[in-house]
């Protein structure tokens, strides 16, 4: 019986290729410092999903933390993504 090669090719370069992107940007980051206020505001925000709006603008804030472990005792990681998003739109001539 012979075994398909193209959906297996296919997935391949698709993976290839995304693995490629991955290593160009990490490749072109460069150092940063974080401003500490940046820092503290991200500390601020809340657990969870907030969205709401002021005249003019729509706001929305996302924070999302977990702890990841290997066995009971092993080596573990926290994952804490937090984002603050505003989306402004204003009428132009």
């Amino acid at each position: 019986m012979a075994i398909p090669f193209t959906p297996i090719a296919v997935a391949a370069i698709r993976y290839g290729a995304v693995a490629a992107i991955a290593y160009a940007a990490a490749r072109r980051a460069r150092a940063q410092t974080v401003p500490p206020a940046a820092e503290a505001a991200m500390d601020r925000i809340p657990a969870g999903i907030r969205v709401g709006h002021a005249p003019g603008q729509m706001n929305a804030t996302a924070r999302w933390t977990r702890s990841i472990r290997l066995g009971t005792t092993g080596p573990g990681v926290e994952i804490d993504l937090g984002a603050l998003a505003r989306l402004r739109l204003r009428r132009i001539a």
